[in-house]
């Protein structure tokens, strides 16, 4: 299998594909986001061989697309923002790597409507999840997948559990374990976040 031709086959499905009620990155500033991948993200963190797949929720908001922003446009993500800093420092000191060493991707690649806090529905995400991100773990084959976030990691488990199943925060999807871990920016204790990258960390480990 050739990666990075299925997965820009991936991220042109994205350009030519539209979810009612959102928009998509070349609605915007004269495309000026657009790319060729599913989603910005992957700019900065596109090691198709990587042990580690990070999946976070989406990549924008209709209120946030209205201007230019070279930097963003350049990474991919925009590095002030609280959620960047915060996974940048979880990957730098709870497994050590660095963001160029995973492949990273948002779950939903299309654009909200409102703020960047407005509403995605589950079902928009599960079908989000089956038409993009699970291709793209087949494609890579990590060891680990990591859902930031409670919804972004249900889309992909109600996508890949067998009937009969225990729900639980971290399940085997072939040859990849995939972990929930609270968003990067929820309030949530810093020991039970210390836990849940501890044991994640425990496990690449004896993948290793």
């Amino acid at each position: 299998m050739n990666k990075k031709k299925e997965l820009l086959k991936l991220a042109q499905l994205r350009q030519t594909t539209r979810y009612e009620g959102y928009n998509c990155l070349a609605d915007y500033v004269d495309g000026f986001y657009e790319c060729d991948y599913v989603s910005p993200y992957s700019k900065s963190a596109n090691n198709i061989n990587a042990d580690i797949f990070i999946v976070l929720q989406d990549w924008s908001s209709d209120e946030n697309m209205q201007d230019k922003c070279e930097k963003t446009k350049e990474l991919g993500y925009t590095p002030s923002v609280a959620t960047n800093i915060k996974l940048n420092e979880l990957l730098n000191n709870k497994i050590s790597v660095n963001l160029k060493d995973t492949y990273t991707t948002n779950l939903f690649p299309f654009i909200k409507m409102g703020g960047l806090s407005s509403n995605i529905s589950i079902k928009d995400m599960r079908k989000a999840a089956k038409q993009f991100t699970i291709p793209m773990i087949d494609i890579i084959k990590p060891k680990i997948v990591i859902a930031l976030g409670r919804k972004t990691y249900d889309a992909i488990y109600d996508n890949c559990y067998e009937k009969g199943q225990k729900y639980s925060d971290s399940f085997i999807y072939g040859n990849t374990k995939i972990f929930h871990q609270p968003h990067p920016a929820a309030r949530i204790t810093n020991l039970k976040k210390e836990h849940k990258w501890n044991e994640m960390y425990e496990y690449l480990q004896s993948k290793n």
